[in-house]
């Protein structure tokens, strides 16, 4: 060697630019090699030696990626892989203290003492060094770099305090994984950087982290190699380690060479503990913080003169000690643990007769256990590896193919995918050994693509698991203190800074149900604060909104399309409800007045719309009187009141007062005290919402679909709930209450003591069959006595099919009637003017209890038919003549003779207010006298204006003296009274 070559110790704790001094220097010769701890910082070197000088000059070697240029000047390595023989101007060896490792010791030694550059060579480390270095490397010079920045220790802190920038160290994965998991929870995520991970992963995660998308590392003590980081804070979550071997505490010197990694450039750095690591003892700080630590004495070493003449020679030569004091024989490291399995391996022994077998089994055992999984397993991939190049001098494609497109797989989770990246990694390292394979450059870039697929899938479950980068990035935002910028989309959905937080409904703020803890409060507090003038932008909106875009639902809810913004509250009147906005407190008191006299304004305007009739009738200052007090009745029912309740209070008003009320659009009918006006779909929706709410009703009652004659009578729903929705129950279905005045109209018209049939108008208006008609005639009082008959056809009848009907509607199903839908519905009624007069009381009116639920008929009697056919005997037929016209009789019908019930005892009062005794009730208040046969006597005993057969005229009391005042057109029997007056 020349004597002008330069040997120098570069040594001095870490963060004193030792590395970057040694890339300055290499990049200052023609030719240079630099050897690194880590593939990591070997290909961070790298990366940095070819944004400075290209790619077309700069090599990367190591035993997993190897590229090498034509013109290769520079060469960056791990020390593993550094290349003999090459003659370059400049060598440096990195973390030359590594010399001391058990494990990898050997290697670094050998470095020291046998690796030399043409003019200039560098070894940088510790300071604890210096010893062995001055006893070992004959003329050596030392250059002591101190510490461009302070390091101080801070104690314990807990995760959940930890400040930011900071890196929490674990010494193994699960410990790793757990760390990391958990400041997801409290800080929104954390990188992961470890030893095993690929550069490209690696790379990628400490990305994650210099870009400030974390604020948080979690690594292992591969972190202490040299990767230059920014980091303000180190934390040590144990202060033990598996070395491989057994648990061991860690050493001053090894705690040190991490917790330097706090504090970049000229930035001060602390250190500390978390977790159950407990406390550095005092004097261990002292030594750390002052970089004095006890100087190394001993260097492992291995005897790099191998002799390969037969296995057990070169087991001998491994085995070797050294001649030196300062060095010490190296344990048993995994090379040579695999070499002596093989060695006892009769196939092994067999093919290893000469040196180049030999040396190419040595070749094949330092095959790193990437794996880990057991030495045995790694011994048997290495023997067939072994067998193959000592047959064919190259591993065969197909076997090769084998392995690597079984490994070739992106699904799974972390473990699955470290596993495979570990397993690549095996299939790389031979990869780039020259001449084990045919095609070099073919499985160079398979298996690297492979490796990079892996570690780009390992890199996003990593993120995926231990970043939120939602909380992150507003964490962030919050602590800078600037204003964070939100959108809102057209389907409500928020995100702030670009990250989505969750939906905006009205203006309550729906948080991601997948947040929990801290991340929840983060997106909460992030969210509301973003979101504050939205809410003010979306207020003016609301305010302008057209009423067509506002609605309430019949559960009392107040809806801005699709969107929930209030609810309606009771307030001291029926119709003046209250409303109560869903407004976050967030918004701000101007926000939340503004959306509650949007609704007050919504509210007030419907009600007054569709219930312009009550109101009009309420504000009426001409009425007086008995005309006055029914008006407030009226308004009180809202627009419905059951004849029954009030009928005492009817028949106290004079044809004035009831004129008066009908200007208003009031009808007095037969069963029901209405505004047609109000029978509407619209308005009874309505009043069902407002009686719920001033009644403080759990659960509204809906309104039935409009355009629905009759609706089922369900036995648990109170009898003021169909009243309200406009209808009265009636047998097993509820007919509404103008189709029922419309059938009282033709009821009044048949002979109800005598009997009647139903004709085809009755059955029109209900839109029923006959058998439903006669259960709804049994809901109303009258008795129902079902027969049958012959069916008369005139001779000339045609019957088309198209005049039949397609069939019956169920029972259970609404019946609609169709054929005058148009004529039945509330708003095309006639006028009250025009109508009918209708009675001044109902039959037994005084006695029918409309609260409660509907009263329910009792049905007709069964009638036996005998409808046996007797079976024709074939002989008794002539020839030529049909059996079905023999045997064919006349065709029957079915019949109902309906007569007035309400003078039969139908049994005693049902539980839950449906009641089957109408006459019982009767009866009891006074129902008047009983004729022969139980028919009621007096006026209105009867609702028919027939005479009943076998009678020659029909009898009339008095309970009292006729006055002499005008007859009430109201009342149905006016024509006959007309004509009795006259008589008289």
């Amino acid at each position: 060697m020349p004597q002008r070559a330069r040997v120098a110790a570069v040594l001095g704790p870490t963060n004193t630019g030792k590395t970057h001094y040694a890339i300055e220097r290499m990049l200052a010769h023609r030719t240079g090699m630099i050897g690194l701890p880590l593939r990591l910082l070997a290909r961070e070197v790298y990366d940095k030696v070819v944004a400075a000088r290209g790619p077309s000059v700069v090599a990367l070697v190591t035993g997993e990626e190897r590229i090498v240029p034509p013109r290769a000047a520079y060469w960056v390595c791990t020390v593993e892989a550094m290349p003999e023989g090459l003659g370059c101007d400049f060598v440096a060896i990195d973390e030359i203290q590594l010399c001391a490792d058990p494990e990898r010791g050997h290697v670094f030694t050998d470095r020291l003492l046998r690796m030399r550059g043409q003019h200039e060579t560098l070894f940088l480390g510790s300071d604890t060094m210096r010893g062995p270095i001055a006893a070992l490397v004959k003329g050596c010079e030392f250059m002591r770099r101190e510490r461009m920045s302070q390091l101080s220790y801070i104690g314990s802190k807990k995760i959940s305090r930890m400040p930011a920038r900071s890196a929490i160290v674990g010494f193994s994965v699960d410990n790793v994984y757990a760390i990391a998991e958990l400041i997801r929870r409290t800080k929104g995520g954390a990188a992961v950087v470890m030893g095993a991970l690929s550069p490209r992963t690696r790379n990628a995660q400490v990305d994650l982290y210099q870009n400030g998308e974390v604020d948080y590392l979690v690594a292992t003590d591969a972190i202490g190699m040299g990767l230059n980081l920014d980091i303000d804070h180190v934390a040590f979550s144990s202060l033990t380690k598996f070395d491989g071997r057994r648990m061991r505490e860690l050493q001053p010197n090894e705690l040190a060479q991490i917790a330097g990694r706090a504090g970049r450039g000229m930035k001060p750095g602390t250190f500390g503990t978390t977790g159950d690591a407990g406390q550095i003892p005092e004097d261990w700080v002292e030594a750390i913080c002052n970089h004095s630590f006890t100087p190394l004495r001993k260097l492992n070493w291995r005897n790099p003169n191998l002799r390969f003449g037969s296995i057990p020679a070169l087991i001998d030569s491994l085995e070797q000690a050294p001649q030196d004091d300062w060095l010490v024989k190296a344990r048993e490291a995994d090379d040579l643990q695999v070499l002596k399995s093989l060695g006892q391996e009769a196939e092994v022994l067999a093919r290893a007769g000469n040196p180049a077998s030999v040396q190419l089994l040595w070749d094949v055992c330092r095959i790193p256990d990437f794996r880990g999984i057991s030495h045995a397993e790694h011994a048997g991939l290495l023997q067939v590896i072994f067998q193959h190049l000592h047959e064919r001098g190259t591993i065969p494609h197909d076997f090769m193919a084998r392995q690597v497109k079984r490994i070739d797989r992106t699904d799974g989770d972390i473990d699955a995918l470290s596993k495979r990246l570990a397993y690549i990694r095996t299939w790389t390292y031979v990869a780039q050994r020259r001449g084990w394979v045919d095609d070099e450059s073919h499985w160079r870039e398979a298996t690297r693509a492979v490796e990079d697929a892996l570690s780009d899938a390992l890199h996003a479950r990593l993120t995926q698991r231990f970043v939120d980068r939602r909380t992150s990035v507003l964490l962030r935002r919050l602590k800078q203190k600037e204003a964070l910028l939100a959108e809102v989309n057209d389907k409500g959905e928020v995100t702030v800074e670009g990250e989505f937080v969750g939906r905006l409904e009205g203006f309550r703020f729906r948080q991601d149900q997948g947040a929990t803890g801290q991340e929840a409060k983060t997106l909460k507090q992030a969210s509301l604060q973003a979101l504050a003038p939205h809410f003010h932008l979306r207020a003016d909106r609301f305010y302008n909104a057209p009423d067509t875009e506002i609605d309430f639902t019949e559960q009392g809810g107040l809806m801005w399309g699709e969107q929930a913004v209030g609810r309606l509250a009771k307030g001291d009147d029926a119709l003046k409800p209250r409303v109560v906005a869903f407004v976050d407190e967030i918004a701000g008191p101007d926000v939340i007045q503004k959306v509650e006299r949007r609704l007050q304004h919504f509210i007030d305007r419907k009600i007054a719309a569709q219930f312009e009739p009550l109101l009009n009738l309420q504000r009426d200052e001409t009425l007086t009187g008995l005309a006055r007090g029914f008006a407030f009745r009226m308004v009180e029912a809202m627009g419905i009141i059951p004849r029954g309740q009030v009928a005492d209070e009817v028949k106290q008003l004079d044809q004035d007062a009831r004129g008066a009320l009908r200007k208003h659009g009031m009808r007095f009918g037969q069963y029901t005290i209405f505004m047609p006006l109000l029978l509407k779909p619209a308005p009874t929706r309505l009043r069902l919402v407002l009686w719920s709410l001033f009644t403080d009703l759990d659960t509204f009652p809906e309104a039935p679909p409009p355009g629905l004659v009759t609706v089922p009578n369900i036995r648990d729903v109170p009898m003021q709930h169909y009243t309200l929705a406009g209808y009265r129950p009636a047998g097993e279905r509820a007919i509404r209450i103008d189709m029922l005045e419309r059938l009282a109209d033709l009821l009044r018209a048949q002979d109800s003591r005598g009997g009647f049939e139903a004709n085809p108008d009755m059955l029109s208006i209900t839109g029923m069959t006959l058998d439903q008609f006669a259960d709804l005639m049994q809901g109303l009082g009258y008795k129902a006595e079902k027969g049958e008959r012959e069916k008369v056809r005139s001779a000339d009848q045609v019957v088309t099919e198209d005049s039949q009907p397609s069939g019956e509607p169920g029972e259970n199903e609404p019946v609609m009637d169709a054929a005058q839908e148009e004529e039945n519905t509330p708003a095309a009624a006639p006028d009250a003017a025009d109508t009918p007069p209708a009675a001044d009381a109902v039959p037994g009116a005084e006695g029918y209890d409309d609260e409660g639920v509907a009263p329910m008929a009792e049905g007709p009697e069964a009638v036996e038919v005998d409808d046996h056919i007797p079976e024709a005997d074939d002989t008794d037929l002539l020839p030529g003549s049909a059996p079905d016209e023999a045997l064919a009789g006349p065709e029957i019908e079915a019949f109902y003779t309906f007569t007035w019930g309400g003078n039969r005892n139908r049994g005693p009062r049902r539980e839950g207010g449906r009641d089957g005794g109408r006459g019982e009730r009767q009866h009891a208040k006074g129902g008047g006298p009983r004729g022969k046969g139980g028919a009621p006597k007096g006026k209105g005993g009867k609702p028919g204006k027939g005479k009943p057969q076998g009678q020659k005229g029909a009898k009339t009391y008095e309970s009292r003296p006729r006055k002499e005042d005008k007859i009430d057109p109201d009342n149905p029997f006016a024509a006959a009274l007309m004509g009795f007056k006259g008589k008289s």
